[in-house]
């Protein structure tokens, strides 16, 4: 369960940066994209980025069961 909380949350940190990037227009990839420098992308991408944070030290600091 704690490498799943780990990998679920490096996904979901990952994933909002991009939308951060993408919202700022430092990644206007791809070039029709919805997303190219729309600000409100930038907040939905803190908040997932702010999630994936909490669910990656949510699982390094669940204790080992042996």
């Amino acid at each position: 369960m704690r490498i799943i909380k780990i990998a679920l949350g490096l996904l979901a940190l990952a994933s909002g940066l991009l939308f951060m990037a993408q919202g700022s227009g430092y990644f206007p990839y791809p070039q029709e994209s919805f997303m190219i420098s729309e600000t409100r992308w930038i907040y939905w991408g803190a908040l997932i980025a702010a999630v994936g944070l909490v669910f990656v030290l949510w699982g390094f600091s669940t204790r080992r069961r042996y």
